[in-house]
């Protein structure tokens, strides 16, 4: 796959005002043709100075019915979107227009080099950890890092207990509000069950709905309402990290940043499993 590491590297070729010369950052070129756009990679005088510098070679990379532009304008530091996007399109080659008017493409997108980091919640309510995360990757903010989520994000609902966690989820009989009745099946993680135990003792079946209980894939970020828990580490056997159940953006990026980090230091650049 070739993926320009910033569309600064990407010129668009409309015409030559200045001649056989390109911008001095200008490492490819996408140019309009008869038979549709193509995209260039430039080689320029490494000896030049300014900022328009002589061109020594060109090849072509891709052209014609190998090429297409996508329609919309995009972020072009999504750069996990712009590999799917052009994986969906089924062409060699495609062609991005940025909402500030940049330009970059996709040449045989391939997301095997991405690190996949697997993402543990659950709802409802809202899966504060992956929703932020989703929320997070369309501004761009992970580009650079190259990684992509696997989101394995529990339904609670599916557990049918008489007794959930609290309020907020929208349950009609939860911890936070409700006395607990003999023969009760509850739903909650090791907080729960020890509410459950000071409040009401023994011969009540806490069914476990922690996040970090779920992770069996690595590298992982889960979220647990156990601040002791939090930052890096191993669990079930696995790599990740772990996250407070109401950590803000900042600290959930920190955390996605630390374990690619962390990562890659030891195992290489691959995709994780």
């Amino acid at each position: 796959m070739i993926f320009p590491p910033h569309c600064k590297y990407v010129g668009s070729a409309t015409g030559t005002p200045c001649g056989k010369r390109v911008y001095f950052l200008s490492r490819y070129l996408v140019r309009e043709t008869a038979g549709g756009p193509e995209v260039l990679e430039v080689e320029t005088d490494p000896s030049g100075a300014g900022l328009m510098r002589e061109v020594l070679s060109t090849r072509v990379l891709a052209a014609g019915d190998e090429v297409c532009c996508y329609p919309d304008r995009v972020n072009v530091h999504d750069r996990a979107f712009l590999v799917r996007e052009a994986l969906r399109s089924g062409y060699r080659c495609t062609v991005f227009f940025g909402r500030d008017g940049q330009t970059t493409f996709v040449l045989d997108p391939d997301l095997s080099g991405f690190l996949r980091i697997h993402v543990y919640d659950i709802t409802p309510p809202r899966p504060h950890l992956s929703a932020t995360l989703l929320d997070l990757e369309r501004t761009g903010l992970f580009g650079d890092l190259e990684v992509v989520f696997e989101h394995h994000v529990r339904d609670i609902r599916e557990i049918g207990a008489d007794v959930y966690p609290c309020r907020a989820a929208g349950f009609a009989r939860t911890l936070d509000a409700d006395p607990l009745r003999p023969g009760d099946r509850v739903a909650g993680c090791l907080t729960a069950r020890d509410l459950v135990r000071e409040c009401y003792g023994e011969g009540f079946t806490v069914e476990n709905i922690c996040p970090l209980e779920a992770v069996t894939d690595e590298p992982f970020i889960a979220r647990c309402c156990r601040s002791e828990r939090a930052g890096l580490g191993r669990w079930n056997g696995r790599f990740g990290a772990v996250v407070h159940w109401g950590a803000s953006p900042r600290t959930i990026a920190e955390a996605v940043g630390d374990v690619a980090a962390a990562w890659r230091e030891r195992n290489g650049e691959g995709s994780g499993r």
